[in-house]
């Protein structure tokens, strides 16, 4: 795609990442087909290759107005359509640069900026979300049925073992899921523990920032990078392995901290060693698979399992399958899902402000994950698992957890 971009983004870091991205583009439209918005709305604007042409005309200089920043807005940022470009397009890349852009030369309305200002705030700061949650479980009882729904009950962690193995790992803490999930984290520690890895938790850090970046205010975003960056430092000094992110959505905007901070010549060293030692727990436990294997109870008896795979670890990660995997390998019995490359709904906070979108999403990908009756839902991403839980009877778990209680207490 031939590219003439404007002067105001030319010789900017994010002109050379558009204009590389743009001209690797040839039109094919296979993206199209993959992508959950057009599928639901089957205009060429609500898909990537449309959108690639607003973002295009955008930073060629071309007048912005609502109507482009809507159809950016109703983008999931699923990267589907990175997983099957024969081109290696990076879509979420340019999103994210159009995105910003636009946010500069359109002046969203007042309480849509409040929203998004509250979003970020609330969603990034562990004691305000916390905050908030527990004063939406109080009021439960009086809300109506279908906005109590979803406020999720109180969750309880199990308990955390000491460090005390000279192979450590780092957690990243983070806002949302040690709120509403504080087991997740507690069950992989339990789980490494088992085969001498201990899960450390590094005192100040946070929020990787992914939802600041997705709403567009990139240096909120950049300074919670260098927070976790300082936060893990000295254990990564001292030894630590990896940093090991449980919310595969959180997992992505970690790996790519070397591109997020890659003009700040204090952190730019640092960032790119934090993104090489990222780790999905999947990558972890497939590495430690040999020593796993004979702690596995399969006397647990059969279990089916539906496993959405979220976006972030299928397509943004570029893991899809591994999980199932080693859900298999413990014993399971996995149900068959169609579409599993389509998005449920969640993507952050897509499914607050895009939530009619959303709603539709969410209620095709259960339909999908349930048609084989499985006894449970198995997800690797908090966001994903808190969407859909809203929206089924049955339970739906992070597949950690699952792992976990399926391995035999070691003597």
């Amino acid at each position: 795609m031939e590219t003439r971009l404007a002067d105001f983004i030319r010789d900017t870091a994010d002109g050379h990442d558009a204009d590389a991205i743009l001209r690797a583009c040839v039109h094919c439209g296979f993206c199209t087909a993959t992508c959950p918005t057009y599928q639901l709305l089957g205009d060429e604007l609500d898909g990537p290759r449309g959108r690639i042409y607003l973002i295009k005309q955008v930073l060629e200089g071309a007048d912005v107005t609502a109507k482009t920043q809507l159809h950016l807005d109703r983008c999931l940022t699923c990267r589907s359509c990175e997983t099957v470009c024969p081109s290696g397009v990076r879509y979420g890349r340019l999103v994210e640069i159009g995105r910003r852009v636009v946010e500069e030369k359109v002046r969203r309305p007042a309480g849509d900026r409040v929203r998004r200002w509250l979003l970020r705030k609330g969603l990034s700061h562990r004691s305000l979300f916390a905050l908030a949650l527990g004063a939406g479980r109080l009021a439960r009882p009086l809300l109506p049925v279908s906005l109590a729904a979803k406020v999720p009950l109180a969750a309880a962690a199990k308990s955390w073992p000491r460090p005390r193995h000279a192979r450590k790992m780092l957690a990243l803490t983070g806002c949302v899921q040690p709120v509403l999930a504080p087991n997740i984290d507690a069950a992989l520690a339990r789980a490494l523990d088992r085969v001498d890895i201990s899960l450390v938790r590094a005192a100040g850090d946070g929020c990787c920032g992914a939802v600041s970046e997705h709403l567009g205010a990139r240096e909120e975003a950049s300074t919670f990078a260098r927070r976790n960056i300082d936060a893990w430092w000295p254990h990564i000094e001292n030894g630590a392995e990896a940093i090991v992110v449980t919310a595969s959505g959180c997992g992505v905007i970690v790996k790519d901290y070397a591109h997020l901070l890659r003009d700040d010549p204090e952190y730019a060293g640092k960032a790119t060693r934090v993104a090489q030692l990222a780790r999905d727990p999947v990558e972890v436990i497939a590495a430690e698979w040999k020593r796993f294997a004979p702690l596995v109870a399969m006397d647990h008896g059969p279990q089916r399992v539906a496993f959405h795979s979220p976006c972030t670890l299928q397509h943004g990660q570029q893991l899809n399958g591994r999980v199932e995997e080693i859900l298999e390998a413990i014993g399971l019995e996995l149900a068959p899902v169609a579409d599993g490359h389509l998005c449920c709904g969640s993507a952050g906070t897509y499914s607050i402000l895009q939530s009619v979108l959303s709603q539709q999403l969410k209620i095709n990908k259960l339909e999908a994950l349930e048609a084989s009756e499985p006894d449970l839902i198995a997800t690797a991403n908090i966001g994903c698992l808190s969407h859909l839980a809203t929206g089924t009877q049955r339970p739906v778990r992070h597949w950690v957890e699952i792992f976990d209680a399926r391995l035999r207490t070691r003597s």
